[in-house]
């Protein structure tokens, strides 16, 4: 599938194609709804390169939110380790 940006949107948003590709991979991996890899693709970019990218931009790689730590702290009491 191919998804069409027309000049007009493309030169509204004052950004490079390359660049409109690397926000919307941004944008959907930091919502997580793009993995490392995938979005890296969509950038055209390699993952390492990708993840340099992020980092610019104070984009965590990992999410880890309180339902994460909630759901170890559970685990860390069944195994008996708290």
């Amino acid at each position: 599938m191919s998804v069409v940006i027309s000049d007009e949107i493309l030169q509204a948003s004052g950004l490079t194609l390359d660049e409109f590709r690397q926000e919307i991979a941004l944008h959907l991996f930091q919502i997580g709804r793009l993995s490392l890899g995938y979005a890296s693709q969509l950038a055209e970019m390699k993952p390492s390169v990708f993840r340099q990218l992020l980092k610019q931009r104070n984009i965590p790689l990992y999410s880890y939110d309180v339902d994460d730590f909630e759901l170890d702290l559970k685990n860390l009491r069944e195994l008996g380790r708290l």
